[in-house]
């Protein structure tokens, strides 16, 4: 550990000075207030046509269910609708407020929409240029040259990866908490979330459902977006050991991310997709009940395949590096 420990420190440094943090801050400065001001409109607007939050919700359960007459519509999509309006109805019988806006209800949501695009791009950014990057600068010529075995290199650089995917995820929700504020206030951490959801084809069983502090929901989705942000880091480690430019690196992995994410609005008759990590990646869908992308997906299902990914990743990362021609 004691010979780990200043390579870590060196890796963590060379990424801070790269200032590639520092612009996925202000990235993350820019996106976080038009999204507030974006939900601020709608509040607005929802204040100004429906009489209280039950009108509101009773009226767009009423949008859902004449939507879904469309011959249009896939049916996938109409699944998802069904499934809303079975849980906007829980809700109601409740007399719990979903749609109760607070910094926390915002931080919430955005962390939710956020985790399937938004923080996988922000990550590549970090992790996609660790090894080619150093090629194209040499500075990994340098660094071979020290008596340090290879492992230890790429051991410290993913340490060091994993600590600013998990200031990412963090800093993430700090920032939506603390910018949405300022238009809703800083409240709602004790707000009532329900979660528990059981889906049974297109019904919903709401045996298991149980309700959560809005706090203690916010931090079990910040667990599952690091789980998620870290699969993505490590193959994005994996193609920047396996590619020799940073572009290449940046836009293959850009790729499978959007690629990922049509596949998940198109996929539902499919099964293959199931197995691909980026369809599996958004696993808040399973806190909140949401129909996953392919019929028959689970929690346990996605995490396993998450899982694999990333152990794969891992084993050919160090399988390449350590014994890959580096310096030519």
């Amino acid at each position: 550990m004691q010979k780990l420990l200043p390579l870590i420190q060196n890796e963590t440094l060379k990424i801070w000075k790269k200032k590639r943090f520092l612009v996925i801050v202000l990235i993350l400065l820019a996106i976080i207030p038009v999204f507030t001001y974006a939900e601020l409109k709608t509040l607005r607007h929802n204040a100004s046509v429906f009489e209280n939050w039950r009108s509101q919700v009773l009226q767009q359960m009423t949008d859902i269910e004449n939507s879904l007459s469309s011959d249009r519509m896939p049916e996938e999509w109409k699944r998802q609708r069904r499934v809303l309006v079975q849980q906007l109805q829980y809700y109601l019988d409740h007399d719990v407020n979903p749609a109760a806006q607070s910094a926390a209800t915002f931080t919430r949501d955005f962390m939710h929409n956020a985790v399937t695009l938004l923080i996988p791009v922000l990550v590549l950014a970090l992790a996609s240029d660790l090894v080619s990057g150093e090629r194209t600068d040499g500075t990994i010529k340098l660094l071979l040259t020290k008596p340090v075995r290879r492992w230890r290199i790429l051991f410290s650089k993913l340490a060091a990866l994993s600590l600013y995917v998990s200031l990412i995820v963090v800093l993430t929700a700090v920032l939506s908490y603390f910018v949405s504020g300022l238009a809703f206030g800083y409240g709602g951490w004790f707000m009532p979330v329900f979660t528990g959801f059981v889906l049974d084809g297109t019904a919903v069983d709401a045996s298991f459902v149980h309700s959560v502090p809005q706090w203690l929901y916010i931090l079990m989705e910040l667990g599952l977006a690091w789980a998620s942000s870290m699969t993505v880091a490590v193959l994005s480690l994996m193609v920047s050991i396996l590619l020799r430019s940073t572009s290449a690196s940046i836009v293959t992995m850009t790729s499978v991310l959007i690629s990922g994410t049509i596949l998940s609005n198109m996929s539902s008759s499919w099964q293959t997709p199931k197995y691909l990590f980026s369809v599996n990646l958004n696993l808040m869908n399973y806190l909140n009940g949401s129909p996953p992308p392919v019929e028959g997906m689970t929690f346990s299902f996605s995490a396993a395949v998450l899982a694999v990914w990333a152990a794969g990743a891992l084993a050919v990362s160090f399988a390449v590096f350590t014994k890959q021609d580096i310096l030519n």
